[in-house]
Parts: structure tokens; C-alpha cells; sequence
């Protein structure tokens, strides 16, 4: 197994605010998925863009959606074809447009 890199304690600290930084992006980005203040559509588009947004599971994307806990979101990414590890950035267009379908008519 490798040896992760070895960091100066600065480097160190400030990879830890770094990684706790995007967490709570993140956090925040889901809470206005399940508000409604932000659409899935909306978030697909800033996935190329937005690094933050681009490295969000797609998974916890579909379980912060209202209305859609994990056992519905598993069987959509199922049905679509998506990985469980696949995050947003790395959708293709005929899953990004498949995603929006089935989740517009449920």
C-alpha cells in the first residue's frame, strides 16, 4: 500500500480547511436541492464549471431531492445505468437527459 505524500504541518492545515471548506459547500448546495431553492437541472449545468458541484456524488445529488429517499434514488440510477460511484461531472448527455426525464415525471 503506498505511503500517502508527506506534508509540512501548513500544508497539512490547510488541506484540512480546504477539504472541510467544500464539505460544508456541498452540505449547503443539498439543502437548496431539498428546498427548491436550486433545480437538478441547474445543477447539471454548473457540474462542468463548478468544481464543487462537479465532484458531488450523483447518489446523494437524487437523495437530497424532495420526495426521493435512497431506495427510489438507487433504483433511478439503476434503471438509467448509473454507477453508484458516478459523480456529476461525469455523466454523459444521454444520462444527464435521462436523469431530468425520470425525475420531472415522478
Amino acid at each position: 500500500m503506498p505511503q500517502p505524500p508527506s506534508l509540512t504541518p501548513e500544508q497539512r492545515s490547510a488541506a484540512l480547511a480546504k477539504a472541510a471548506q467544500a464539505r460544508k459547500a456541498r452540505a449547503e448546495i443539498k439543502d437548496q436541492l431539498k428546498n427548491g431553492r436550486v433545480s437538478l437541472s441547474g445543477l447539471l449545468g454548473r457540474a462542468a464549471s463548478d468544481d464543487i458541484v462537479g465532484k458531488m456524488k450523483v447518489l446523494a445529488v437524487l437523495e437530497s431531492l424532495p420526495g426521493t429517499g435512497k431506495v427510489k434514488a438507487r433504483r433511478l440510477m439503476e434503471q438509467i445505468g448509473i454507477s453508484e460511484t458516478r459523480r456529476l461531472q461525469g455523466l454523459g448527455a444521454k444520462q444527464r437527459s435521462a436523469l431530468l426525464e425520470a425525475v420531472g415525471r415522478s
